[in-house]
Parts: C-alpha cells; sequence; structure tokens
C-alpha cells in the first residue's frame, strides 16, 4: 500500500501557501521545530509527514489542515469511487472524505491502513469537539498521554480530539479499515463563493529567494 495515495499529495499546496506568505524554508523549519531538509523534501512530496508533523506545519503557515483535503463531489450522496484521497500525512495509510462539499456539522473519513503503519509516534491534536474510530476490519491502537486502547473489529472509540493522541494499526498481515468520524468538521480556511462581479485577491508577491532551497 503507498503511504499516500499520489493523488492526495500535498506538497505543492504547502509549497504555494508557504511563497504566499513570503516565508522562506529557513523560517518554515525555525516555526515549525523541523528540519529545512525535511521540508524542501515534503514540499516536493519525496518524503512523507507524521500527521503531528504535517499539523505542526499548517501551524506554522496558519492554515488549517482541512484546508489540504480535496473536497468530495458536491450534493448529499458521496458514491463509492468517488471519495477523494486527502493526505492527512502518516505512514502505510490511504484515506478518503466521505462526506460531500460544504458539510461542516460532522466529517467522515475512511482510512486504510497498512500493517505497522499509521499517523506516527509523535501524538497530535486536532480542532474539534470529539471524534469516533469505528474498526470495520483489523486492529488498532489509539494511544494518548495516559494510556493506550486496543479496538478490534466492530469496536469503537469516541474521545476528545483536541487530547493528544496516535494511532497505529496492530494487524500483523492485511490492512486495518477504520472510519473516523469527526464533530464539527475540521475547517478548512476556504474562502467562500463570491458573487458574481465581486472582486477577488490579486496574486500574491513574490517570495523572498531562499539561497539553500533547491530550483
Amino acid at each position: 500500500m503507498p503511504d499516500v495515495a499520489q493523488d492526495a499529495q500535498v506538497g505543492a499546496r504547502l509549497r504555494a501557501v508557504r511563497l504566499a506568505r513570503r516565508m522562506t524554508l529557513t523560517e518554515l523549519a525555525a516555526a515549525s521545530g523541523l528540519t529545512k531538509g525535511f521540508l524542501s523534501r515534503l514540499e516536493r512530496d519525496l518524503a512523507t509527514a507524521s500527521v503531528a508533523a504535517l499539523v505542526r506545519v499548517c501551524d506554522a503557515l496558519g492554515i488549517a489542515v482541512g484546508s489540504l483535503f480535496e473536497q468530495a463531489p458536491p450534493g448529499q450522496v458521496v458514491r463509492a469511487g468517488e471519495a477523494p484521497a486527502i493526505a492527512f500525512g502518516g505512514s502505510g495509510m490511504v484515506e478518503r472524505l466521505l462526506t460531500p462539499r460544504g458539510e461542516r456539522r460532522l466529517q467522515a473519513i475512511l482510512g486504510e491502513v497498512a500493517p505497522g503503519g499509521g499517523s506516527g509516534d509523535e501524538r497530535y491534536a486536532l480542532p474539534a469537539q470529539v471524534e469516533l474510530a469505528l474498526v470495520l476490519e483489523g486492529a488498532l491502537e489509539v494511544r494518548f498521554d495516559d494510556g493506550a486502547t486496543a479496538l478490534g473489529p466492530g469496536d469503537a472509540l469516541t474521545f476528545d480530539p483536541a487530547a493528544p493522541h496516535s494511532f497505529r494499526s496492530l494487524r500483523p498481515d492485511g490492512p486495518t479499515r477504520v472510519l473516523w468520524v469527526l464533530a464539527p468538521a475540521l475547517p478548512d480556511d476556504r474562502t467562500p463563493d463570491l458573487p458574481p462581479g465581486a472582486r477577488t485577491p490579486g496574486p500574491p508577491a513574490p517570495a523572498p529567494h531562499d539561497p539553500e532551497e533547491p530550483a
């Protein structure tokens, strides 16, 4: 299983936001606590970030993690095969957004985690009020600062997503499939549609050149 589905790569999006913010890789590295080399590889989709690292990059850029998600087709029904793959960090994972465009009351994500895959060792927090993890197949461990909970098929865990946590597959062979539900949906920072004739922002000013950044 690939670490992140090809159509869910976020490197170019992160780079575009950084340039729009007029930040160099050196500045982003200092703000996020990650190395400049790692960030350079991440922007070129040559590295995979843990969920916690991706949250730190988004925080340093001043954007919501949800803004990196591809939007599902409009309407109330998201058909099988049409749910967009999203890059939510971690390794050995493919995740797809099941809730339609514009649904802010909740957000449902179907995840498939390969053996040994997961969010990464570093714990992370999300800006939502409640989160539910329902294991459809396989075995999952969700870790908190005060302990860990192992889940099997049919088990559901409801918890506060603002509490630092991480997760990993416990299945030694075959994928673990998990339905994640967040309420409300993660903020996505997207600008709402403007009425006809409304002004739109002009192009961002050029970012300062970083002499150590690869072309």
